[in-house]
């Protein structure tokens, strides 16, 4: 996805880095929300922690994170919680990932590429769809998340891992378990019924709408300071 010119614009962060009114950070709001940020760490495609990363927290626009808060009631009381992957993105961090698909592949990248990547080869990435130079994460409110057992702590299947580049990540696909479908259908339930929108393409990836910031990509960096007056 790629902006117009003269209508959506890449914002740079405010004075000493800080978001714009209104970005909170999710702790703050749901403590509960278990928070697994891959792109600060070094489990994720690249192998390295993203550009803009420098704290493993989910910031949001404050109605996607109170959203997200309604949502996690009904599901703890149900024996489940979310566990976010990724919430606001800065677009640092896409840039970061558009020049790592333009990269070739090492003998270091193998273990990386059969978790993530299996099927289509890195400078494939960008034209099949799986890696864009603009994200909705940048506005504040999309997040990358998934389910988990309350008693168990573990993940629930879902037909595939977080950032698996593969038709079998599209929310429909037919090739997942009854299990992994099910998992799905309750995860995009619970989420839809709090005003979130799925993407078709990867069922970790959701928008809340209203969004705050439609015409506007952010830049500042992910860290709480941020988003402290």
């Amino acid at each position: 996805m790629t902006a117009v010119a003269g209508v959506l614009a890449v914002l740079a962060a405010g004075p000493s880095g800080a978001a714009p009114p209104g970005f909170v950070a999710l702790r703050e709001v749901d403590p509960t929300v278990r928070q697994d940020m891959r792109y600060a760490g070094a489990r994720n495609f690249t192998g390295a922690v993203v550009d803009g990363y420098e704290e493993p927290v989910c910031l949001l626009a404050r109605p996607a994170a109170e959203a997200l808060r309604r949502a996690q009631r009904g599901l703890l009381r149900r024996g489940y919680s979310l566990r976010v992957y990724d919430c606001y993105r800065p677009q640092r961090a896409v840039d970061r990932f558009v020049r790592w698909a333009r990269e070739a592949d090492g003998p270091a990248d193998r273990e990386r590429k059969a978790e993530f990547y299996p099927r289509v080869e890195r400078d494939r990435l960008i034209p099949e769809g799986y890696i864009a130079e603009k994200s909705g994460h940048s506005r504040g409110s999309t997040v990358d998340v998934t389910l988990q057992g309350l008693a168990s702590g573990r993940e629930l299947d879902m037909g595939t891992a977080f950032d698996f580049f593969d038709p079998l990540s599209h929310t429909d696909a037919p090739g997942v378990t009854d299990a992994a479908r099910a998992n799905r259908r309750l995860l995009e339930r619970v989420l839809a019924e709090e005003g979130f929108v799925n993407l078709p393409e990867e069922w970790w990836h959701f928008t809340y709408r209203p969004e705050a910031y439609p015409d506007a990509y952010f830049d500042f960096p992910v860290a709480v300071a941020s988003v402290r007056p």
